[in-house]
């Protein structure tokens, strides 16, 4: 039995593999041939920065500045451009009053005088008796703190009869007060009291000088050119309203 065995199959040794190099190696000789390359070489480009996605918000660049505004140069004070006033109210006037008035003058129209405010009670109450001046439509005031006399006095009167309009005019210095005309035109008893209200003007011989539009204790006057155009009495404002003033 035993030589009725076949022979096992002998297996070849198999063949010598050959053992890889190092990577190591690999990377030394690469740097070894790089480092004989000339230097004039330029080096590698950078690696470029990843895209923005098309989602991505983008800032908007900050709107350019306007140009400033051009200061427009300082007008010249108008001139109030004035024709002689003449007729024969103007010559009775004058025969009347003589120096005590200054200036007879039109302006578009209408005629004004410019008197010295001692006369003018006389020429309203001549005015009224005798040319049929019969209604004093208002009493107002300019303030101009530049001049001497600071105040220009202004009163109009009308002529029912005549259909016919004047002015009179008078300056005035802080201290000084016109005489008033409350004796003649019921109408000037307010008129005054508002003039002296906005501008601090008192008149001579009026019967009830007081405030019309302000309370009596409140302080300063309005129309006056030191008195800001925002400006109130925050004492008065604050204890009779009880609140703060906005302005």
């Amino acid at each position: 039995m035993d030589e009725d065995k076949k022979p096992e199959a002998q297996t070849p040794p198999a063949a010598a593999q050959p053992k890889a190099e190092p990577v190591k190696a690999a990377s030394a000789e690469a740097a070894s041939s790089g480092a004989d390359k000339p230097s004039g070489t330029a080096p590698a480009a950078a690696a470029k920065p990843p895209a923005a996605s098309p989602g991505a918000a983008v800032k908007p660049a900050a709107p350019a500045r306007p140009p400033r505004p051009k200061v427009p140069p300082k007008k010249a004070p108008a001139v109030m451009e004035v024709e002689p006033w003449q007729g024969s109210l103007v010559d009775a006037l004058t025969e009347r009053f003589g120096d005590a008035i200054k200036e007879f003058s039109t302006y578009r129209g209408q005629d004004f005088l410019v008197a010295e405010l001692p006369s003018v009670a006389s020429i309203i109450e001549y005015l009224k008796l005798e040319q049929d001046f019969d209604y004093l439509v208002d009493i107002t005031a300019v303030d101009n703190p530049e001049k001497e006399k600071r105040f220009e006095v202004i009163w109009i009167i009308y002529s029912f009869a005549r259909n016919t309009r004047i002015r009179i005019k008078a300056s005035a210095g802080a201290d000084e007060k016109p005489n008033t005309a409350a004796t003649l035109h019921r109408t000037a008893d307010w008129l005054e009291r508002e003039v002296f209200d906005m501008f601090g003007i008192e008149f001579e011989g009026h019967p009830n000088m007081t405030r019309i539009l302000l309370p009596d204790e409140w302080q300063g006057h309005p129309l006056r050119k030191e008195y800001s155009i925002i400006q109130q009495d925050q004492d008065w404002v604050r204890e009779n309203l009880q609140i703060e003033s906005a302005q």
